[in-house]
Order: structure tokens, then C-alpha cells, then sequence
């Protein structure tokens, strides 16, 4: 054995140590900033996370909702995204993160992750409507105002399978198109079951009154539905109706979608 080889050999553990204390280091800091564009691809632009600061590990970043990618009239949600992420599942090959929203969001929520799916534990999120014009049409156009809360169960992904449900509540919504104010409170249930998933809307109260419900999968998406407003409000609600549907009576329009 050779002089250099003997050399290397002792030098073998020394090296091996370094280069797992660097490499800790390196994930021990790596920015917040590398999970910003993983994020958006995910959401597909419509959800955004912008100013990140701290870590991948432990950090924090402002939510945006967008219309596109570009982030072009996106809106901002008051206050921060702040997470942490366990160091020693990720040997096991899980991923463990705890996330909670600074001014939104009243607890905490989980997600673990392998590679064959995930599990968000249940949680809420309080946000006002004025937030969703920054998706763009139609939410920009009727420029809506009230109280907006997104609760869901605990929720499993599973390859192309999601199972679960989200519930959305409107409360006393209102828009710049109306001068009937509130127009009325909502209510819309996702209910996942798998590949595809069932919506369905009702009202809680108001002259606007919204009924429908639909089904999305990954092959196609419908929904048929109503808008009606109460006989005391046809005159006021006209012109809203005639943004939202076709007219199938002078009360009513079809709420119809299909892609």
C-alpha cells in the first residue's frame, strides 16, 4: 500500500465528517426563498407566497392571491405565513411542518408528507372577500365586500386522491355592481371522495338567493346552478343577474358552467 493511499484512508473519516457538517449546514440554511416557486407552480400562480424571509426550516411570507403567475393585480392577506419544519422525520423520509397563519388563522395546522401522499390536519382561516379580486374575472369585476371562512376537515392526499372536505362561508357579502347591501350569506361544500369531488352551493339568507351544485374530476368539470332574487329586489338586483347568468325568467338566471 502506498504512501498517499495510506494517507487517504486516514484521512477517509475526517473528510466524511465534514462533509456531513457542510452539508447539514447547507440545509440548516437554506432560504425560505427556495419554497416560493415550488409553491405558485403548485397552485398553478392562483396562490402565491412573496417577501419570504428566515429559513426552509423556520420561516415566514406574505399570502397573495393572483390571477396568473405574473402576479399582476394580486391581493395580499394581511399579516404572515409562519412555519417550522421537523429535521429529524425527513430521515425517515416524512416530511413534518406545522403552519400557521399571524392574523387569519386562530390554530396551528400539520402536514405530513411522504412520497405517496400527504395528511393536512383540520383548521380554519378568516379572510375579508375584498381579498379574492386579486383572482381576477369575475371576482375583480364584482368587487365583492364581507366576510369570508375557509374551514376544512382532516385531509388525506393519496397519489391523484384527495378525501375530505372544505366548506366556504360567505357572510353578508356585498358588491360595488348592487346597491343591495348585504346581498346575502353563503355557503359552498367540497366534498373530495377520491379522483373526482362534488361542490354544492346554497343560501344562508339574503334577497340574492344562490342554489347549485357539480361535480370535478380530472377529465371535466360542471356545475349547474341558480341566482334568483327575492320579488322585492328584482328591480335593484337587475343588473347583477344579468353579469351573473342568462335569464330563464325575470327573477332567475342559470348558473352553468362546463369545461
Amino acid at each position: 500500500m502506498s504512501y498517499w493511499t495510506r494517507r487517504f484512508r486516514l484521512a477517509l473519516p475526517a473528510l466524511f465528517v465534514i462533509v456531513i457538517s457542510v452539508a447539514g449546514t447547507l440545509l440548516a440554511m437554506m432560504p425560505a426563498a427556495w419554497i416560493v416557486p415550488q409553491f405558485s407552480k403548485a397552485t398553478g400562480g392562483h396562490v402565491n407566497l412573496v417577501d419570504p424571509a428566515g429559513s426552509l426550516w423556520s420561516g415566514s411570507a406574505m399570502l397573495m392571491l393572483a390571477a396568473g403567475s405574473d402576479g399582476a393585480g394580486g391581493t395580499l392577506l394581511p399579516g404572515r405565513i409562519e412555519w417550522t419544519t421537523a429535521f429529524l422525520p425527513l430521515f425517515t423520509g416524512r416530511v413534518h411542518m406545522t403552519m400557521r397563519q399571524t392574523d387569519a388563522m386562530p390554530e396551528p395546522v400539520t402536514v405530513d408528507a411522504t412520497t405517496r401522499g400527504a395528511v393536512i390536519t383540520a383548521g380554519q382561516i378568516a379572510v375579508p372577500a375584498t381579498l379574492l379580486s386579486g383572482l381576477g374575472a369575475p371576482f375583480n369585476t364584482l368587487d365583492f365586500d364581507g366576510n369570508v371562512r375557509l374551514s376544512w376537515t382532516d385531509f388525506r392526499l393519496l397519489n391523484r386522491s384527495a378525501y375530505g372536505q372544505v366548506v366556504v362561508t360567505l357572510d353578508d357579502m356585498a358588491s360595488r355592481v348592487s346597491r343591495v347591501k348585504p346581498l346575502g350569506s353563503y355557503r359552498v361544500a367540497l366534498q373530495a371522495q377520491g379522483a373526482s369531488a362534488t361542490i354544492d352551493l346554497s343560501t344562508s339568507k339574503g334577497p340574492l338567493m344562490l342554489t347549485g351544485s357539480g361535480i370535478i374530476s380530472p377529465e371535466s368539470t360542471s356545475f349547474q346552478g341558480t341566482a334568483t332574487a327575492a320579488p322585492d329586489q328584482r328591480e335593484n338586483l337587475a343588473g347583477l343577474l344579468n353579469l351573473l347568468g342568462r335569464h330563464t325568467d325575470p327573477d332567475t338566471v342559470a348558473l352553468n358552467f362546463m369545461r
